[in-house]
């Protein structure tokens, strides 16, 4: 028979078997709860090995939340995954432009992807920012444009898009910058990634009450 468990049930007897099938492997522990919070979400251990954090990226992030900052994300999706309602304690909130009428618009005009415009329509938010990539590598590299420019400095880089097509490149070129990055190299990835990697970083600051 199966157990009738309630979802934090679930979730607490998850980590304990990710915990336990890591037992051997050791990771640093400004990361630890960001890996597992990820295979948590993927189930694939193989993101032991494939998340790179770039110096200090735990701690800056930490403090970039502390102080206010929004995210911006690539999908409704992964604006979804993020929690939001904890963010919010710090008086940050979570944005996605993808279903902006006048971003489809200028990407039509422009011939280029929304994904792309977003990131510009980010930079006019005038906020301090982090942005969650977990979808579209055209994002990533108009960001990475933008930075080189000196348009924006994210406080973070979560690059963790999916794919086939200028997705590991999109992510090398991300690494060239000196902005804080969390960065899944390789084809894996994911806006379920991306979320993941914002919720373990607030969860570090704590959960709000129920």
């Amino acid at each position: 028979m199966f157990e009738q468990l309630t979802p934090e049930e679930i979730e607490k007897r998850s980590f304990e078997i990710i915990t336990r099938e890591l037992e051997d492997t050791e990771l640093a522990p400004d990361h630890a709860d960001i890996i597992k919070r990820v295979i948590h979400t993927t189930a694939d251990f193989d993101y032991v090995h494939n998340l790179y954090f770039s110096d200090g990226v735990v701690s800056k992030a930490l403090r970039a939340i502390q102080n206010g900052v929004s995210i911006v994300t690539d999908t409704r999706m992964a604006r979804a995954g993020i929690n939001a309602r904890s963010l919010a304690r710090f008086g940050g909130e979570v944005f996605c432009f993808m279903a902006d009428e006048d971003v489809a618009l200028r990407a039509k005009t422009e011939k280029t992807t929304r994904a792309a415009v977003c990131m510009e329509k980010a930079v006019s938010l005038n906020r301090p920012l982090i942005f969650a990539i977990g979808n579209a590598p055209t994002a990533l590299i108009k960001l990475q444009a933008l930075i080189e420019r000196k348009a924006v400095r994210p406080e973070l880089v979560i690059a963790v898009p999916v794919g086939f097509v200028n997705v590991v490149e999109s992510k090398e070129l991300m690494m060239r910058t000196d902005v804080p990055l969390i960065v899944a190299r390789g084809r894996k990835g994911g806006s379920n990634v991306a979320a993941a990697i914002c919720n373990a970083l607030i969860y570090k600051l704590g959960k709000p009450e129920k």
